[in-house]
């Protein structure tokens, strides 16, 4: 214990020294390229303007055709509008301005299901429940109502104000409020706890500007509550900044062994190694990986598999080893060009094979992968083992499609019969959920953990409630067998929705690991000591 307090102190100063960092710099610093035709495409364009029958929108024609190009290079390079790029970007900045809330859309108005602590809508008075109405003066219900067009007036520049019109409970009138916007930090840890008393849990749904800093300062609080080794979860993680990857490899992995490295045509061979000073390097480590963890997941998971540093479990990743970099143009459009592949430190590029950006079999292998069984045994996985390679101890690895586990988990398909099916496609697992969330909030806000909300759900009456709505909504009603072969996953959905409207989304994150058979396997390789993989380091 006497070494601990100094580690701590230095990843706290780390994670500071981190947040100032991505203040002043961005991964990536894109290329800015300035607009110019030329040669046949300038030529063509011309004749176009100048001979076409009808008249002719020139530059419309060239964002309808900038995609097109890139479609012809591969998957992964992409046309990027100027109207669309700052919310591509903001998915992967550490903040973005807003007023604070989550929503959902519901009976065709906005609902706020939930308050971001310290954000502006909290300072103000807004509240779980609440509907907003009106917006700046003009009403915001109805049908057409998006997504998309709520978010457009909600969010706006750091310091602009915006006026909302709220309806809340029974109340009849109208409540205003004027809400000047602000900085809104954009979480990527969605949740860091421990699972008993010895093993932390890490679920990390991307990788951005403030992951190395959220992933330390997590890892700091869980030692200090007495964590012995960690899960890092990555299932369902596409991927984001590599520069936050190698961060984070680089706090588990030795002095001098290698990252990742990355090589292409105009790229020469880079390789990125650990320079020592993590503060993680003897933490056991089991990464958990699926079909849809991807790009900077599969690099994470891959250098900790070919440094037989820890285990993989999980399910076969999604296979993409391309590396992009940003080219802004004046007009604030963008490309994100694929410039190098990244290989993994035995050798391997776990990029799936493809054709063009547009191929089919490459948009359809997850489901193609899902016909073929994948997901449900390890025997019907069909990966190309004549690209073989060894980890630094000697193991034997493939490469051309994504990162295999070490220990495989099928995906749990209990409970999944055709009653749950139409109860799924009703659509009133949600509906039903915030509703009662909505009706009974005052009791529901009595329980500070999800243990104790789940104790009061599991007594209350809530489950027959939702069947009784389920029918009501002409939901044929099922028989004996069949309802009680579903009824685990509508507990699961019923539950864990609640526990999402009142507690947020660490604690529905604990709940649904509580049951999850890829989470308990982990803590079995945890408990038994084999977070490290059995190797032979004399090969």
């Amino acid at each position: 214990m006497k070494s601990f307090w100094p580690k701590a102190l230095a990843i706290v100063f780390s994670a500071l020294c981190i947040y100032i960092a991505v203040i002043l710099a961005r991964n990536f610093t894109p290329r800015i390229i300035n607009l110019q035709r030329t040669g046949k495409i300038e030529g063509l364009l011309k004749l176009v303007e100048k001979n076409y029958v009808d008249t002719v929108d020139i530059e419309a024609l060239i964002e309808k055709a900038m995609p097109r190009v890139l479609a012809e290079l591969d998957p992964h390079s992409v046309y990027i509008p100027a109207k669309d790029l700052e919310q591509t970007n903001s998915e992967l900045a550490g903040s973005f301005s807003g007023i604070g809330i989550q929503f959902m859309i519901q009976s065709d108005t906005i609902y706020v299901s939930n308050i971001i602590h310290g954000g502006p809508a909290e300072k103000v008075g807004i509240f779980p429940g609440d509907r907003i109405v009106t917006i700046d003066d003009s009403l915001f219900v109805g049908k057409k109502l998006t997504n998309e067009s709520a978010m457009k007036h909600l969010k706006g520049p750091s310091g602009t104000t915006v006026n909302v019109g709220v309806k809340r409970g029974s109340e009849t009138e109208l409540i205003p409020f004027s809400i000047v916007r602000g900085n809104i930090p954009v979480k990527s840890v969605e949740a860091a706890y421990l699972i008993n008393e010895k093993w932390g849990l890490l679920y990390i749904t991307k990788f951005g500007e403030t992951t190395y800093a959220e992933t330390l300062l997590a890892i700091v609080t869980l030692l200090q509550k007495g964590m012995k080794g960690i899960i890092i979860d990555l299932r369902d993680n596409t991927g984001g900044y590599m520069g936050a990857t190698m961060q984070m490899l680089n706090e588990f992995l030795p002095k001098g062994q290698t990252i990742v490295y990355t090589e292409g045509e105009h790229s020469p061979r880079h390789d990125y190694k650990a320079d020592g000073s993590g503060s993680c390097k003897e933490l056991p480590i089991v990464v958990l990986t699926n079909e849809r963890s991807a790009s900077a997941s599969e690099i994470f998971a891959g250098g900790i598999q070919d440094n037989d540093r820890g285990t993989i479990v999980g399910r076969r990743t999604f296979g993409k080893g391309l590396v992009q970099q940003p080219f802004e143009f004046s007009d604030g459009s963008a490309v994100r060009l694929t410039v190098a592949r990244y290989h993994t430190p035995s050798g391997r590029c776990i990029q799936k094979p493809y054709s063009s950006g547009d191929d089919e079999d490459y948009l359809l292998d997850i489901l193609t992968r899902y016909e073929h069984g994948e997901f449900f045994s390890s025997d019907s996985i069909r990966q190309d083992t004549t690209e073989t390679f060894r980890t630094l101890g000697g193991r034997t690895v493939y490469g051309g499609g994504g990162i295999m586990p070490d220990i495989f988990v099928p995906q749990d398909t209990t409970g999944f019969n055709n009653y749950y099916t139409a109860l799924s496609r009703s659509g009133l697992f949600r509906s039903y959920t915030f509703d009662y969330t909505d009706k009974n909030r005052s009791t529901l806000s009595k329980y500070a953990d999800y243990p104790s909300l789940l104790g009061y759900l599991k007594s209350s009456s809530v489950l027959e409630g939702f069947y009784s709505a389920a029918t009501g909504k002409g939901v044929r009603t099922p028989t004996a067998a069949e309802r009680a072969e579903a009824e685990k996953n509508v507990e699961t959905v019923v539950y864990g929705n609640i526990i999402y409207n009142m507690l947020g989304m660490d604690a529905y994150i604990q709940f649904l690991n509580s049951t999850d058979p890829v989470v308990l396997r982990a803590v079995e390789v945890l408990e038994r000591g084999e977070s490290k993989p059995v190797v032979n380091f004399s090969n």
